[in-house]
C-alpha cells in the first residue's frame, strides 16, 4: 500500500473510518466541502465525539493533498507517536518534572521543547489537544527522535490536568515575565513547568492556576527569548538545582 510511505496520512473513508473506531491518535480531519452524508458523516461525528479538529475544505485541496488519489473526500493526518494518559504518566514513577505546553503552535518549537525536556530528564511531556500543534513527522524530526524516547500525553482540558497534576504532589511553575527571576526561586522538588504560546503566553486561565511564576532576567534589547529557548533554560535551571546540594 502505498500509505506505508506516509504515515501519516490515512485517506479514504473506510480506512479512516476504522481509525476513527480503533482509537488511533488522530491529529486532523480534512472532509471536502459538502461531503456530509452516509459514511462520512458517521466519520465527522466520532472525530467530533474525539475532539479531533475537523476541516471542511475544497475537493481540489484534498486532490493536491493525497498521495493515493483514491481519498473518497477525506484524508486524516494520525500521529507518528502514540499518545499516553496522564494517570499512566504520573504512574511511571520516574522523578516528578513534567513539562506543560500550553498552546505552541509552531512545530519546530514543540520538537525542540521536547529535545530539551528528554535531554533535562523531565519524564513527559503534556500538550492541549486544541490551539496547538500535535506531534506531527516535523515534530519528530525537529525532536532529533527524543518524542520516540519521552511520554507525550494530549488533554481536552489543560486547567484540569494541572489540577491533577497538583493533586499529585507537583508545584505548578508558569513560564512568565510578569513573575520572579527564576534562579533567585527554589525550584526543588516535584515540578510541572508551564510554557505559553509563542505570541500571547500564559492564558490568563492557565496563570491563575499556577504555584509561581519565574522569568528569565534579560540583558539585551530584545524582550523575551522565544517559547522553545525560554522553555530549555528553566528546564535546566530546575535540574541544576535539583542536582545541586542544598
Amino acid at each position: 500500500m502505498k500509505q506505508e510511505h506516509y504515515p501519516d496520512m490515512v485517506e479514504g473513508r473506510q480506512p479512516v473510518l476504522e481509525c476513527l473506531r480503533s482509537g488511533q491518535a488522530v491529529n486532523q480531519l480534512y472532509v471536502a466541502q459538502g461531503s456530509n452524508q452516509g459514511s462520512i458523516r458517521q466519520i465527522i461525528q466520532l472525530a467530533r465525539e474525539q475532539n479531533i479538529v475537523v476541516k471542511e475544505v475544497p475537493r481540489s485541496v484534498l486532490d493536491s493533498m493525497s498521495q493515493t488519489h483514491n481519498h473518497q473526500g477525506v484524508i486524516a493526518y494520525i500521529s507518528p507517536i502514540q499518545y499516553i494518559e496522564l494517570d499512566d504518566l504520573l504512574a511511571l514513577n520516574k522523578p516528578p518534572y513534567y513539562l506543560v505546553l500550553a498552546g505552541i503552535e509552531d512545530p519546530h518549537n514543540l520538537g525542540s521543547l521536547i529535545r530539551s525536556a528528554e535531554a533535562c530528564g523531565f519524564s513527559g511531556v503534556i500538550i492541549p489537544k486544541r490551539r496547538a500543534t500535535a506531534v506531527t513527522p516535523v515534530v519528530v524530526k525537529a525532536s532529533a527522535g527524543a518524542a520516540a524516547h519521552l511520554p507525550i500525553v494530549r488533554v481536552t482540558n489543560l486547567t484540569a490536568a494541572l489540577k491533577q497534576l497538583q493533586d499529585a504532589g507537583c508545584w505548578i511553575v508558569g513560564a512568565d515575565m510578569d513573575g520572579q527571576v527564576c534562579y533567585e526561586q527554589d525550584l526543588r522538588g516535584p515540578i510541572a513547568l508551564v510554557i505559553g504560546s509563542e505570541g500571547s503566553g500564559l492564558p490568563r486561565l492557565i496563570k491563575d492556576n499556577c504555584d509561581l511564576l519565574v522569568r528569565i532576567p534579560l540583558y539585551g534589547a530584545i524582550e523575551s527569548f522565544n517559547a522553545a529557548v525560554a522553555g530549555g533554560i528553566l528546564m535546566y535551571e530546575i535540574q541544576r538545582q535539583n542536582h545541586t546540594p542544598k
